[in-house]
């Protein structure tokens, strides 16, 4: 889409989540292995409210989150839950600003789409807001206020950076083909529609006003021309969840300046190669796309393939500089 904002050329950044609990060391690993794109981090190992649902939840406005034995339910006013998952975000932010002085560059913070974040927050009545159109519509406002505000207080923190908003939509695929179960596990919601999931993902998108957006969706089948549709510059995805039935919208999308941010290291402990070899799937897609070489460098991010929660925390630093030199390899050798 010509409208799009543009993503300038960048080789390697995380997902999101590393693991372990201290903001000051994820802050240090994130910011320094991606010196030209390092990431807001996320810990979920602290428990409910650093989790991604209840991370996210916690910035909604006028809407409110508590956690349940099911999980995260939508509730009446900011409670206990509320609380711990703004002062967690608060402390991520606090260690991210000290190192990022007088850093200017891409800077990427993360966030749960509103689809993804429908099937996953409950209703009172027991059922993900998934079930309910109106629902539904209330909660991307809620969260399309809440990111605004939360660019705004990055921005304010790191006002040198251009920010990259991110939003992880892991269950999309599930939400378009009607997957999604329902509380008692026997059923499952609706498919929503497809030009109700794009109309509603191009509101989300559009909150960043100017700047790029991408969605991460670490499962099969990504809906690439849909999110392309809805106007997102760049699609973060598992890059061995893709099929050959994904080289025509793949090659649409280079050609149409969609960034790919390929997942090509492992997101949990695993024996990792050389690096020239994490990235040869790259080279050999493109070959069978006929793309030219010297594109690639400027149309693929190199990632791991999910968040790094699961991973111990070497390996994790290790997979960061792997993305690193395995970017590079990609830059300095194309073909």
């Amino acid at each position: 889409m010509n409208d799009t904002p543009h993503l300038p050329p960048a080789l390697a950044t995380g997902v999101g989540s590393l693991p372990g609990t201290d903001a000051r060391e994820a802050a240090k690993a994130a910011t320094g292995s991606f010196e030209d794109f390092p990431h807001l981090p996320e810990l979920p190992a602290r428990g409910p409210g650093a989790d991604m649902i209840g991370r996210t939840a916690g910035l909604l406005v006028e809407l409110y989150a508590r956690v349940e034995p099911s999980g995260w339910r939508i509730g009446d006013r900011p409670g206990r839950d509320t609380r711990r998952a703004r002062s967690w975000l608060g402390e991520d932010l606090d260690a991210l600003e000290e190192f990022t002085q007088g850093y200017e560059g891409l800077l990427k913070v993360q966030a749960v789409g509103p689809w993804t974040l429908a099937a996953a927050l409950e209703l009172k009545n027991g059922e993900a807001a998934l079930s309910d159109p109106g629902a539904c519509r209330d909660l991307a406002a809620s969260l399309a206020e809440g990111l605004r505000q939360h660019l705004e207080e990055v921005r304010r923190r790191v006002p040198g950076a251009r920010l990259v908003l991110q939003l992880d939509e892991p269950s999309l695929t599930a939400v378009l083909r009607g997957q999604v179960r329902t509380a008692s596990g026997y059923r499952t919601h609706r498919a929503v529609d497809r030009q109700t999931v794009e109309a509603t993902l191009r509101d989300v998108v559009g909150v960043h006003d100017g700047g790029p957006v991408v969605v991460h969706c670490c499962a099969p089948d990504v809906p690439f021309a849909l999110l392309r549709r809805a106007g997102v510059a760049g699609i973060s995805f598992d890059f061995s969840l893709l099929t050959e039935r994904d080289d025509e919208v793949i090659g649409e999308a280079v050609e149409g300046g969609t960034r790919l941010f390929a997942g090509v290291v492992p997101g949990t402990d695993a024996p990792l190669s050389d690096p020239a070899g994490s990235v040869m799937g790259v080279r050999t897609l493109w070959r069978r796309l006929g793309l030219r070489p010297g594109l690639l460098p400027e149309a693929v991010t190199v990632t791991p393939a999910c968040g790094l929660a699961g991973a111990s925390p070497g390996y994790a630093r290790s997979a960061y500089a792997h993305c690193v030199r395995a970017a590079r390899s990609l830059a300095d050798n194309p073909e």
